[in-house]
């Protein structure tokens, strides 16, 4: 996988907002099947049930893959794998790979299984669907229903009308593609996504989640980030709402997740334990420091007004303690002097 890849790897956000909301995303995707399932009976993910399926087979590569099991009008009881493929390139063993989850969830539980498949890849003609083989007369095959991410893209407008969660995720996915090499149309797309998420008439929780998954799709440098922050805040203060420190705490944990790799990353390249081990903790102190030093010069620039040169670099250069306690005398501090004040 290229750094790009990696970096916009989609993986995890596209896990999580499935969980979130798995009957919206059926809504969305695959409206046909959507009417065909009575919602009022739930639904049950069989997360234990596919991993058992996924450790005992040999399945290769795998992305975004869920089992739910959802009851139908008819009134019977049916088991959905979905499948999620993120990667940004045709992947010739795909189709082989859903036949194989289908049928060996059929012959471990003895349950009819549905596939679902949703690609995000950027080839508008790789579109597979089906596997089948024929040997001898004896004929397999395994046809199953594919949502393309690529096909919404000259439907944009109507995406960011659609009050479905999974049309803000869907554009998002698509502006991380558009703007690979334009960090500046990156910030103003994830701008644009973040002001209609406050829009929505969602629940804070709602608002929270589907924030975690934008602000993962739409990485950007940390001055744009930072400068984001600045907007969320004035966004907030608009409609009066106070979400910001719930995902600010989760700004931090990314920091420190950040750190780690880096020191585990400046550890193998020591070739030692020990530098594994100092290079982790140098990492986790690291992201720590970032979060706050970021949280708090948002809140001195509300305060006190755009800051210096001077203050900027002490903020950079602070200790994590250091931080905890101008934060502490940010808001009785009458002046800047008086938060960074020794003593």
């Amino acid at each position: 996988m290229s750094n790009t890849a990696a970096h916009d790897d989609l993986d995890s956000p596209w896990k999580e907002v499935v969980e979130h909301a798995f009957p919206e995303f059926i809504d969305f995707y695959f409206p046909n099947i959507n009417r065909q399932i009575d919602w009022a009976y739930g639904y049950t993910f069989l997360d234990k049930e596919l991993q058992k399926i996924a450790r005992d087979g040999e399945l290769g590569r795998r992305y975004v893959d869920k089992l739910v099991r959802v009851t139908t009008l008819a009134g019977e009881e049916d088991w959905l794998c979905v499948h999620i493929e993120v990667q940004g390139e045709v992947d010739p063993g795909f189709e082989r790979r859903m036949f194989v989850y289908n049928y060996r969830i059929f012959d471990t539980y003895d349950r009819p299984v549905a596939s679902l498949a949703v690609l995000a890849d950027d080839d508008p003609t790789w579109r597979p669907d089906r596997f089948e083989y024929e040997r001898l007369g004896c004929r397999h095959s395994l046809h199953f229903p594919v949502a393309k991410l690529v096909d919404y893209i000259a439907d944009e407008e109507s995406l960011l009308a659609n009050p479905s969660p999974f049309a803000l995720i869907t554009a998002a996915h698509l502006y991380t593609r558009r703007t690979r090499k334009s960090p500046a149309r990156r910030f103003d797309a994830k701008r644009r996504l973040v002001r209609l998420l406050y829009q929505r008439n969602w629940s804070r929780q709602r608002i929270i989640d589907l924030f975690r998954v934008l602000d993962w799709i739409l990485k950007l440098p940390d001055s744009l980030e930072r400068q984001l922050w600045q907007d969320i805040e004035n966004i907030e203060g608009e409609r009066n709402v106070t979400y910001v420190s719930s995902i600010e705490r989760f700004a931090i944990e990314r920091g420190m997740k950040k750190g780690m790799q880096q020191g585990i990353e400046q550890g193998i390249e020591q070739g030692i334990q020990q530098g594994i081990e100092k290079g982790i903790a140098r990492g986790i102190e690291k992201g720590i420091q970032q979060g706050l030093a970021q949280s708090l010069q948002r809140q001195l620039n509300r305060r006190f007004g755009p800051l210096s040169a001077e203050v900027t670099l002490q903020l950079e250069n602070a200790t994590p303690e250091q931080l905890e306690t101008w934060t502490d005398r940010v808001l009785d501090a009458r002046t800047i002097e008086e938060v960074f004040a020794e003593g």
